[in-house]
């Protein structure tokens, strides 16, 4: 578990993003960010994560930079994508 406590500042600030990189000693394009906030995922897309959009209620897109590299609804839809 990871937690902006720590450092004290909120997403989608890149500084949150790099927490998880430093503490999983991976690279931003390792990490599979899943969030239903299209904020958030703009934030970790943009980072160079990527970013799986659970957008659950059919929201449509918002004029956001970064683009998630999947939007689903329902989270074990992710499946069969990525097995």
């Amino acid at each position: 578990m990871f937690s902006v406590d720590t450092i004290r500042i909120f997403k989608p600030d890149p500084n949150i993003y790099q927490l998880v990189v430093d503490q999983l000693g991976c690279d931003p394009q390792e990490i599979l960010f899943f969030s239903s906030n299209a904020w958030d995922v703009s934030g970790s897309a943009t980072f160079g994560s990527q970013a799986v959009w659970a957008n659950r209620f059919g929201q449509a897109p918002e004029r956001l930079p970064g683009n998630p590299v999947l939007e689903i609804k329902i989270l074990d839809s992710v499946l069969q994508y990525f097995l």
